[in-house]
C-alpha cells in the first residue's frame, strides 16, 4: 500500500513538474554584439539612418507557448546615434525627444499571436516621452538552433512604422514634415541566447 502510494505520489509530482516546465516560455538574453535597434526617417527627400546603442530587453518567447511569451524593451534615448554629433545633440533636446526629461523609450507587450510561417505579432504599449499608444510589432523568427558553446541561439527581426508626431517627437517648427518626415521606420534585429 505504502509502495503504491509513494509510486502514485512520485508520478503525480513528476507530471506536475513537467507540466510546469512546459508552461513557462523560454527566457532569452540579447547578444548585443550581433543585434541592433535602428530607425530611418526622411530628411527633405533622402532617407537618413540612425541607431540606439544602449538598450535592454526581457524576452520570454516560445512559439509553442505564446500565452506565456512576452517582449519588453527599454531604449536609452541618450544613446541615439545618427553619425552626426550636432544632429544627435539636437534630437536629444526638447525639439524632439527631450532626453533629459524623458530618458527612455519603452515597449511592453500584452499579447503575442502567431501569423503562421514563423511570423508573429507582439501587441503592446509603446511609450515615447509622455505618450503611450498601443501598437502592433510584427516580427519573424529566423530560426532556433543549438549554440556551439551550449544552450540555444535564436534570431528575430522586426520592422514597423510609427508617426513621430503622434508621440510629440518634433515640436514648434519641427512638427512639420517638410524637412523631417513624420513616418519613422524602426528595425530590430536581435540575436538571442538561452541557457
Amino acid at each position: 500500500m505504502n509502495k503504491t502510494f509513494k509510486l502514485l505520489s512520485f508520478l503525480l509530482v513528476g507530471t506536475l513538474t513537467i507540466a510546469a516546465a512546459n508552461f513557462v516560455a523560454t527566457s532569452w538574453t540579447i547578444d548585443k554584439s550581433h543585434s541592433n535597434i535602428d530607425f530611418e526617417v526622411r530628411h527633405f527627400f533622402t532617407p537618413v539612418n540612425g541607431t540606439f546603442n544602449d538598450y535592454t530587453a526581457t524576452v520570454n518567447f516560445d512559439p509553442e507557448n505564446l500565452e506565456e511569451s512576452s517582449i519588453d524593451v527599454e531604449i536609452m534615448v541618450n544613446s541615439i546615434d545618427t553619425r552626426n554629433e550636432r544632429r544627435n545633440g539636437h534630437l536629444k533636446t526638447a525639439d524632439f525627444f527631450n532626453a533629459e526629461k524623458y530618458p527612455k523609450i519603452t515597449f511592453k507587450s500584452s499579447m503575442i499571436e502567431s501569423k503562421g510561417d514563423n511570423k508573429f505579432v507582439a501587441h503592446g504599449d509603446l511609450t515615447i516621452k509622455d505618450v503611450t499608444k498601443k501598437i502592433e510589432m510584427p516580427f519573424t523568427l529566423l530560426g532556433v538552433m543549438d549554440h556551439p558553446r551550449g544552450g540555444k541561439v535564436a534570431g528575430i527581426t522586426s520592422e514597423f512604422v510609427i508617426d513621430r508626431n503622434a508621440y510629440g517627437v518634433g515640436t514648434g517648427d519641427w512638427v512639420s514634415d517638410t524637412v523631417v518626415g513624420k513616418e519613422v521606420t524602426a528595425t530590430l534585429n536581435l540575436e538571442l541566447n538561452s541557457k
